[in-house]
Parts: structure tokens; sequence; C-alpha cells
């Protein structure tokens, strides 16, 4: 399995194309906005020769659904994400006037994730974990076999996802943390929605907000 992260938009937001080695993708939380940040995305899939299936987006957040229906339009794929984070896809048009972002396109969810559930696509096996706290229906995507965990903004390296916006909750994060992250192996390497990998285990040792 392969992956190439990109930092995109005002908010320097993570945006992951993953594939296997057969070349079937998907693209994780597409934050692209800009016609340059979409035309690079779109030269690295095609590059690669990458037949995108899937968008899989963590939670609908402004700055992690900018690219959706782009990506929707643009390559005829559908748009994953958590029931419990409808009421933010619903709002983001009104974030995007917010934060300056007059030409964002609202997109529709074309499948809910469902609970335990387990996505097969191509070679790769992702397990979803709800994760709320950061978002109600925030999900994480677990790689298990290659030990790899793409988190959006849930834990961060030494930090963890802010509580403050509208329909988060401290203490959701914490436990989701506590319980769904901190209980996968020590190794697992985290790609997170802003910044910088880390690990499980420097993250229970380390991470100051948040301790096992």
């Amino acid at each position: 399995m392969f992956h190439q992260a990109f930092t995109l938009n005002p908010f320097q937001e993570n945006t992951y194309v993953i594939w296997d080695n057969k070349g079937t993708g998907i693209i994780v939380d597409p934050g692209c906005y800009t016609y340059d940040e979409r035309q690079t995305l779109k030269a690295f899939i095609e590059e690669k020769n990458i037949t995108l299936t899937h968008i899989l987006n963590t939670h609908a957040h402004i700055d992690h659904v900018l690219g959706v229906e782009y990506f929707r339009q643009e390559f005829k794929i559908p748009f994953y994400l958590h029931p419990k984070d409808e009421p933010l896809l619903k709002d983001a048009a009104n974030r995007a006037q917010v934060y300056g972002f007059p030409h964002y396109q609202p997109s529709e969810v074309d499948v809910w994730y469902e609970d335990n559930q387990v996505l097969h696509i191509g070679e790769i096996e992702i397990k979803i974990l709800f994760v709320p706290g950061h978002a109600p229906g925030h999900v994480a995507l677990y790689f298990e076999k290659e030990g790899l965990l793409f988190d959006g903004d849930v834990l961060f390296r030494r930090s963890v996802g802010r509580t403050d916006f509208p329909l988060c909750n401290h203490a959701d994060l914490v436990q989701s943390i506590q319980t769904q992250l901190y209980t996968l192996p020590d190794s697992t390497i985290v790609y997170p929605g802003h910044g910088g990998s880390t690990t499980i285990g420097e993250e229970k040792v380390s991470n100051p907000y948040v301790k096992a």
C-alpha cells in the first residue's frame, strides 16, 4: 500500500491519497479549494495511474470538505461520511462564507458509514473507528495490516483536536482517544489532519493533553 499527503488550503489541512499495488485508490478528506490545488492532486493521481474509487472523510468541518464535490464530479466516485456529522455538512456553506471560501460547492453524502464497519477497497482493508469529540460523527481510518491510522483532527503530535467549535465535546474526545486510539499497538503510525505524523506509543507517553 502507498500513500501521499498534500497540505492544502489556508488551514494547512492534510489530504491523503492512498492506493494499493494494483492502483486502486481512495482520497481522504479532500481539502483542495483553488484551481491549482485541484490540478496538483489530479496530476499526481494521473501520474501514478491511480483509479480513485472512494472519498472517505473523517469528518465534515469546512477545511476537510472543500474539495469533496470536485472529486465527486470529476471522478464520479461516492462520498462517505458518518451520519452524526450531517449537521456539520449542512452548515458547511455557512462556514465557507465566514472563512472566505465563496466558491465552495456543497455536497451530498452518497454512503453513510455504519457502526463497526470494515471496508474492502481493492487490496486494502480499512476499519472505521468511531471517535467523536472534535466532531459528533468523527471517524478514524485504521489500516490494521499496515499499522497506519488516518485520524483527522482527533490526535495530533503532542496535541489533540479542538473542542471549542459548535457540536464539539471535550469529554467525548478524551474518551475516544483513550478507548479507541490508545488501545491500538504502540507502533501504529498516526497521520493526522494537520501537521506531521506521530505514533500511538509516542502520544501515550508524551501527549500533554490526554495520557494513557
